[in-house]
């Protein structure tokens, strides 16, 4: 179902189903909008009409004939005190697919409309209870999948992001103020503050955005997790690696080289984050058709990894393939494998690589020394604390980054002379950039875009 958000009809009643589908102790269904306790009032075996806000009620949930559907509690949230900042009422049913929506066609019937994805949130935005990066911040919340995305989208749901770019805004519109004066009255000699000190004060506030967009690289490894690949040539073991970080025989491990034809996939956690692993092909020259597909993909898997681990054959040393590979990987997302220690090996040569891991995949040893050095790879300046804003959506990264070129224009035009007319244009640009995170000018099509990744119900 695609998520229209316009027209915007404020206080329509909308009803949902709030909890995933599938059997379970409770299911909730909610109801949203100006006659929420109307709907609820025909549907329910309980005075609804005369309850208080947040107050808890057992009843029965009736059809149109009058005949018991299921027992319920029965939750009104009035007014500003609501989720959406409208009349709300909860329904705790039995859980289960079918009695749930037996509730809801009840509901439904009564003379609500069935809610689309995300609308419960789009009423909450539209009616001023969060702002759009807050919503945003609800998705990220329910879609976490570690401790440390978690807690980023908890403090963008406080309002911690918010705060940062109100600041901006505040701080770019006194300037604007001053702008626009020495455009309107060109004659009046009015000077709250003279160019250089417009100047400084912009380039400060310049550098503050630029490390506010910087937390992206981290914001992204938390939200997203990293992509971890695999890398070698034919037999040095990668397979063997994959199955020990996986803890499990997830790869065919043999002595016969090519035994990996295709990108293997798994996931696991690490250090607290989500890893996409790939083992891949190993990676030579070859007259064999498949293989040749094969090595293909994973040069092309190498090319998209966050993180390279090159694997290499302790007993064998460096020969003449892996030298070539060696030119291949990009060194900074790389961490060289000295693979099968527990063989008889000679002095192994030093590596053009900073990261350099001696392990033996076949007996996990030296694992734990690999979880580290991915850790350093990683965060490239430690990893960030709990309390630190983090940008974690593109969106937000380059409303950010636009905001931050307007600036730079306003700054370069100053400092030549152009018409006050530019860099005032230029000036509400970059205050239209910032609005655009919080939804204070957003346009249709990325309000759209927005809610529609919102499962229905909230």
């Amino acid at each position: 179902m695609e998520f229209v958000h316009h027209p915007y009809q404020p206080g329509e009643t909308i009803a949902a189903i709030a909890t995933p589908l599938g059997e379970g102790g409770v299911a909730i269904i909610r109801i949203s909008g100006n006659d929420a306790v109307n709907v609820a009032a025909k549907i329910f075996s309980g005075p609804v009409t005369s309850y208080t806000s947040h107050t808890v009620h057992h009843g029965y949930v009736l059809n149109n004939k009058g005949e018991h559907v299921d027992s319920a509690l029965l939750i009104p949230m009035l007014g500003k005190r609501s989720y959406t900042g409208e009349d709300t009422i909860e329904i705790h049913c039995h859980g289960g697919s079918l009695i749930s929506r037996r509730v809801l066609d009840v509901v439904l019937q009564a003379g609500a409309r069935a809610a689309n994805p995300g609308e419960f949130t789009f009423k909450a935005f539209m009616n001023g209870k969060i702002d759009l990066a807050q919503a945003e911040a609800i998705q990220e919340l329910i879609g976490a999948k570690n401790e440390r995305a978690l807690d980023a989208a908890e403090e963008q749901l406080k309002g911690s992001l918010s705060k940062a770019i109100s600041a901006f805004q505040k701080d770019l519109t006194q300037m604007a103020a001053i702008l626009e004066a020495w455009v309107d009255f060109p004659d009046e000699g009015l000077e709250f503050a003279t160019m250089e000190e417009i100047c400084r004060d912009l380039e400060q506030i310049c550098q503050k955005m630029q490390t506010l967009a910087n937390t992206f690289h981290d914001g992204k490894i938390i939200h997203d997790g990293i992509t971890l690949c695999l890398i070698g040539s034919p037999n040095v073991g990668k397979s063997s690696l994959m199955n020990a970080l996986l803890d499990k025989e997830r790869a065919i491990v043999s002595h016969i080289p090519g035994t990996t034809r295709d990108v293997l996939e798994d996931h696991i956690r690490l250090n607290g984050l989500n890893f996409r692993l790939m083992d891949t092909a190993g990676i030579r020259k070859t007259e064999e058709a498949i293989e040749q597909e094969g090595i293909r993909r994973s040069q092309q898997a190498m090319q998209q990894a966050d993180l390279i681990l090159f694997v290499l054959d302790a007993g064998k040393g460096l020969d003449t393939q892996d030298e070539w590979l060696l030119q291949q990987i990009p060194r900074d997302k790389t961490i060289a494998i000295w693979n099968k220690i527990d063989l008889p090996h000679t002095h192994l040569p030093t590596l053009d690589i900073p990261h350099v891991v001696r392990l033996s995949a076949k007996n996990k040893t030296g694992i734990d020394i690999l979880h580290k050095q991915i850790d350093e790879v990683i965060w490239k300046n430690g990893p960030p604390s709990r309390e630190e804003i983090l940008i974690t959506n593109v969106r937000h990264k380059e409303n950010l980054n636009d905001a931050i070129e307007a600036c730079q224009r306003v700054i370069v035009g100053l400092q030549t002379n152009v018409s006050p007319e530019f860099i005032s244009f230029d000036m509400r640009q970059a205050l239209s950039a910032l609005g655009t995170i919080l939804g204070t000018n957003i346009t249709e099509d990325i309000l759209t875009s927005i809610f529609s990744t919102f499962c229905i119900g909230k």
